[in-house]
């Protein structure tokens, strides 16, 4: 690798977490216990809401995403509704284009809204009944090592969850461009990851050291947002290439970027609780997230660090 990609890396590591992370923010309309509503006759990209009350009685062109709060939908949203904590309504004239989906709040589909994709409900009252009340995990808590281990993998595998949703809803052809990257250079996303990672790791204790002399504060949190941010949105889209491909060698049709980045999801936690080999394989994944991050630029662009892949399909 060139001095001048080099530089470009650590450009990119350094400020992930602003320079390339807002252009895909700034699509958004953003809210903070604030309530949205989107009149009769009125067009919005997307949605996020904390806290807030969501009404679309216009047009949301691709997804609207809620955590808390009430979404009220008799309009028409042209990717998905997700609802984290919320209480979703369909109302008679909603027509939903995409999927569904509530954890741990209340879905009220009135009778005549449309709902194209697929639609997942989870409560979170009676999910916790199935688990530990009278399911798989009431014999394991039996044990006095189990408990708390199990719940940490819960806890870390209701956290992938949510990430898993919202970038994949807010951000699919990104992801689906990043993904073809990995799959066209497999090799080269490794390699580039690697670098990134100890790349990465050599800033993080430089700026730890630099926290003697306060100067490495702001660095060591511009870092670590950068860190997340990477570490969340190349997981994603790891887990939609295995989700992708195990769809496909059963003969999926219309794979959509959500169902398949939750089956993702679900193989990687499978593997992840296989002693040794589970580590081993995550830490593949980080290595090649890391990879197809900085070599499509979060999906935003094909390879900008060698030779330029086929550009993927729409979604």
């Amino acid at each position: 690798m060139t001095l001048k990609r080099t530089i470009y890396l650590l450009a990119v590591l350094a400020f992930a977490a602003t320079g390339l992370a807002v252009p895909l923010a700034a699509q958004q309309e953003v809210s903070v216990k604030r309530d949205i509503f989107v009149a009769a006759g009125e067009t919005q990209d997307n949605i996020i809401s904390f806290g807030g009350n969501v009404v679309v009685e216009g047009r949301v062109k691709q997804s609207v995403v809620a955590f808390g709060g009430t979404i009220t939908v008799s309009g028409e949203v042209g990717e998905a509704v997700v609802g984290i904590g919320s209480n979703i309504v369909l109302k008679p004239t909603a027509a939903i284009r995409g999927d569904v989906i509530s954890l741990g709040g209340l879905l009220e589909k009135e009778p005549g809204c449309t709902i194209t994709g697929d639609t997942v409900y989870f409560k979170a009252s009676e999910l916790g009944g199935r688990l530990f009340n009278r399911g798989l995990f009431k014999g394991i808590f039996a044990f006095p090592l189990f408990p708390l281990l199990i719940f940490i993998k819960l806890i870390g595998l209701f956290l992938w969850l949510i990430a898993a949703i919202v970038v994949a809803v807010l951000f699919p052809r990104p992801i689906v461009r990043a993904a073809a990257a990995v799959r066209t250079s497999f090799w080269p996303v490794f390699w580039t990851g690697l670098l990134a990672v100890v790349i990465f790791t050599g800033l993080a204790i430089f700026a730890a050291l630099l926290c003697f002399i306060l100067i490495g504060i702001p660095i060591a949190i511009a870092l670590f947002w950068a860190g997340l941010i990477v570490k969340i949105f190349g997981r994603v889209v790891l887990f939609y290439v295995l989700g992708e491909s195990l769809l496909k060698a059963f003969g999926a049709k219309n794979i959509r970027v959500v169902g398949a980045s939750l089956l993702g999801l679900l193989i990687v936690s499978f593997i992840g609780f296989i002693p040794f080999i589970g580590f081993l394989f995550t830490l593949v994944l980080s290595i090649l997230g890391w990879g197809a991050v900085v070599r499509t630029k979060f999906g935003t662009t094909d390879h900008w660090l060698g030779r330029k892949p086929p550009s993927p399909a729409a979604v």
